[in-house]
């Protein structure tokens, strides 16, 4: 008998795949039914046997890396699901009997997490889900056409894919998006929002092959460039505000609150609370990463990690020094304050253009921002970046 399972590439995943293998060898009666665990490559848009380089020469900036697969591989086309499948063996069923009952929730010590009312979608596992998600997003709201202009959205359904749950539990296959994404493509419409969306799946192929290349070191302070030098920070009462949306900021409280109570938060919103907890409170950026690993529904190490690591300059970005100026990010992304009021009640009341500053109707901010503020406290809206100088012990892997 055999057990199939995705190869992982992190520390923590390669442990737990040992001991799932010692387990099955030390099942009653294990020896005699001969149970053995193989691997398979899964979970990446290509193949990790088709890349142009190996591992160990993988490029260090995204760009290099994804047109070196763009103009060498080809996606491997996804594998269809048998219209029928035979009976099992009699033998193979009366094996199957002698391991037990599939165990439940309640037996494995875990409960189901209620999905707050505030949330932008109802989130459901499996792959009937997922594909039900593909065939809506794709086909029914026909929101693949516009996915680049709307992905930086913060509030509903439908501003982004939402597939990245499905994506990191192998519920969905990237392969398949791909497929789909090439048959609109055919039967609608090809643009930069059609490619961007298969954009995004390098970037997330391109973490995973990170891990392999640096291994734990994408879980260390320096990050995969060993960077040293700078100073970090530790202040648990910063990290709890920031963690607790407490920060006198509502952009970064809702984000943070929207994360607590659903395990979701957009693309945009989880580049803006990074920025805010490595450049404006100076802290361990490794304090972050572990309390996204601790809320994500769509958490994975490879592109938690990675995009922690690129976030606070130790990663594999040249732009070391991104800094994301949340009167600028406010203005662009959310200028009637519609998120925030959704996640921050109290602001419904204040008049629209001032719910991100609402002043002495909200908290008071712990820290000043680096930049983006002008004289007197005002948010200076004007600026649109900033190169906001790094500053600096949480144990990982």
């Amino acid at each position: 008998m055999q057990v199939y399972a995705h190869k992982e590439t992190c520390s923590e995943e390669t442990t737990v795949e040992t001991g799932v293998k010692r387990g099955l060898a030390n099942l009653e009666g294990g020896p005699k039914m001969q149970i053995r665990l193989d691997f398979v490559w899964g979970g990446t848009l290509y193949h990790l046997d088709d890349l142009p380089f190996s591992p160990s020469e993988l490029p260090d900036v995204y760009t290099q890396f994804r047109k070196g697969v763009e103009y060498n591989c080809k996606v491997r086309p996804a594998l269809k699901m048998p219209t029928q499948m035979g009976p099992l063996p009699e033998s193979l069923s009366e094996k199957i009997g002698e391991l037990g009952d599939i165990p439940t929730m309640a037996e494995l010590g875990l409960k189901y997490r209620e999905q707050s009312p505030l949330g932008v979608m109802h989130f459901e596992g499996g792959e009937t889900a997922a594909l039900a998600r593909l065939q809506d997003y794709f086909w029914n709201k026909d929101q693949l056409k516009i996915y680049k202009e709307t992905r930086n959205g913060m509030l509903g359904a439908n501003y982004s894919t939402k597939f990245s749950p499905w994506l990191a539990h192998g519920c969905l296959s990237p392969r398949t998006i791909h497929d789909e994404v090439k048959r609109y493509e055919t039967e609608r419409v090809a643009n930069d929002s059609t490619y961007w969306v298969l954009f995004e799946l390098i970037w997330r192929d391109y973490f995973r092959f990170v891990s392999i290349k640096y291994g734990n070191a994408i879980f260390h302070l320096g990050g995969p460039r060993k960077v040293v030098g700078k100073r970090w920070s530790q202040n648990r009462e910063l990290f709890e505000a920031w963690r607790e949306g407490r920060t006198g900021y509502p952009l970064i409280d809702a984000n943070m609150k929207e994360l607590a109570a659903t395990g979701f938060m957009s693309n945009r919103g989880r580049q803006i609370v990074c920025s805010f907890l490595v450049r404006d409170l100076g802290l361990d950026w490794r304090m972050g990463g572990e309390w996204f690993e601790t809320c994500l529904l769509d958490y994975d190490p490879c592109s938690n990690y990675g995009n922690w690591t690129y976030g606070a300059g130790v990663g594999n970005d040249p732009r070391e020094d991104r800094y994301f100026s949340i009167p600028k990010q406010s203005a662009t992304y959310d200028p009637e304050g519609e998120y925030v009021a959704h996640w921050l009640p109290s602001l419904k009341q204040s008049p629209p253009k001032q719910r991100n500053f609402p002043g002495d109707a909200y908290l008071r901010p712990i820290v000043p921002l680096k930049f983006g503020m002008g004289s007197g406290g005002k948010p200076n809206y004007s600026r649109a970046g900033y190169k906001g100088k790094n500053v600096g012990k949480v144990g990982k892997r």
